[in-house]
C-alpha cells in the first residue's frame, strides 16, 4: 500500500487496525558515471512496494535527500545537515503517531554511517518519549548482510557496485548508463578529508561488472520476505 495513491479516509482506516508504517529513506547522491542520483531511493522504495502486496504495511512517500559525506565533492550530491534529518525524521513520526500509527519500520537505501546514526538517534528519542511505540531502523545494507551476502561476490560491496547495480538493472533497465568501472577508495585513516574526490575519482565502490539483473530480482526478492519478517516481528511487539 503506497500511502500517496490512498485517500484520506483509506489512511485512517489503517490507522484504526494499527498497521505498520514503512518510511524509506533515501539520497540524491551521485551513483558512478552509470546509476542514476536516485538509487537508494529507486531500490528502497520498491522493494517496500514488494513486500506490501504480502501482507498490510503502508509505504509512506520517501525521504529523498539525505546526509552524504563521503560523496559530497561529487556533481549531483545535494546532502542535509545531519540535524535536519534528525528533526524531519521526529516530525514525521510524530505525524504518523497523532494520526494513531504506532508501529515503525524506518528503512534507508542509503547506508552512511553518519546518516544512518542521526535516524536512529532521532527514533531513540521518539521511542523514550511514546511507550506504545515499536520500531525498526535499518539500512538496505544491513538488511542485504542479514539475508542475501551470499549472493554479493565482490567483498565490501558498498556504493554503485556490484548489488545496487544489480538492482537499478532489474527495476529500471531503461535508467543503467553503460557497465561503470570497478573502484575501492581508500581514505586516510581518522583524517577528516577535505578533497573527497581525491581519493574517490569514480564515485564507485565495488565491481558494477559483476552485477546482473537476475541477481537483483533474488536480492529484491530476499529483501522484500526479510521485511515482512520485520513487520511481523514488529506485530509481536505490541
Amino acid at each position: 500500500m503506497l500511502m500517496e495513491r490512498l485517500t484520506l479516509h483509506e489512511v485512517e482506516a489503517l490507522a484504526h487496525k494499527e498497521i505498520p508504517v514503512l518510511i524509506p529513506f533515501g539520497s540524491v547522491e551521485e551513483h558512478g558515471p552509470h546509476l542514476p542520483l536516485a538509487t537508494d531511493v529507486y531500490t528502497i522504495y520498491r522493494v517496500a512496494e514488494m513486500a506490501s502486496r504480502e501482507i498490510p504495511l503502508l509505504v509512506a512517500p520517501p525521504v529523498y535527500y539525505g546526509l552524504c559525506r563521503s560523496t559530497a565533492d561529487h556533481p549531483g550530491t545535494i546532502s542535509i545537515r545531519g540535524t535536519v534529518l534528525r528533526a524531519l525524521t521526529l516530525d514525521i513520526l510524530s505525524a504518523f503517531y497523532r494520526q494513531g500509527f504506532k508501529k515503525f519500520l524506518l528503512l534507508s537505501g542509503h547506508a552512511g554511517g553518519t546518516h544512518m546514526a542521526f535516524i536512529l538517534d532521532a527514533a531513540e528519542e521518539f521511542q523514550g518519549l511514546k511507550d506504545d511505540v515499536v520500531m525498526v531502523v535499518a539500512s538496505i545494507i544491513d538488511l542485504i548482510k542479514d539475508c542475501a551476502l551470499d549472493l554479493i561476490e565482490t567483498p565490501d560491496d558498498s556504493h554503485a557496485g556490484e548489488w545496487e547495480t544489480s538492482m537499478i538493472q532489474y527495476f529500471y533497465p531503461e535508467l543503467v548508463k553503460g557497465k561503470g568501472k570497478a573502484e575501492y577508495p581508500k581514505f586516510p585513516k581518522f583524517q577528516v578529508v577535505r578533497n573527497k574526490k581525491r581519493y574517490w575519482p569514480g564515485g564507485v565502490w565495488g565491481d558494477p561488472g559483476k552485477a546482473s539483473p537476475e541477481k537483483g530480482q533474488i536480492l529484491a526478492e530476499r529483501l522484500a520476505e526479510k521485511i515482512i519478517l520485520l513487520a511481523k516481528e514488529l506485530e509481536e511487539e505490541v
